[in-house]
């Protein structure tokens, strides 16, 4: 396979994950996304930040979720997201150092 086909089917892959996470599986929370796999949307979101501001392309947390989610973090909260039960928040504290703290 030559390397740009595999960087259009990366990019396939990458837009039918966003659109299950954000069209087809709305009722699956980011902390339960994060406690189970340890990166959920807001880490998505983060890694198209991180990957524009290595092009030289400023974005900013805000600006790459609303890329990621279709609308603004506030938006997705009032729609989508539920309250987390303090087990669930307690899970989301270790699973959060243990996979986006930085840990230099």
């Amino acid at each position: 396979m030559d390397p740009q086909t595999e960087i259009e089917l990366q990019a396939a892959a990458f837009r039918r994950l966003q659109k299950h996470l954000m069209e087809d599986r709305t009722d699956v929370q980011n902390i339960d996304m994060m406690n189970l796999t340890g990166f959920c949307r807001n880490c998505l979101s983060r890694w198209y930040q991180e990957a524009a501001n290595e092009k030289g392309i400023e974005m900013d947390k805000a600006a790459a979720r609303e890329v990621f989610y279709g609308m603004t973090m506030e938006e997705w909260k009032a729609n989508y997201q539920t309250d987390a039960s303090p087990a669930k928040q307690a899970e989301f504290e270790v699973a959060f150092k243990e996979n986006v703290t930085d840990k230099s």
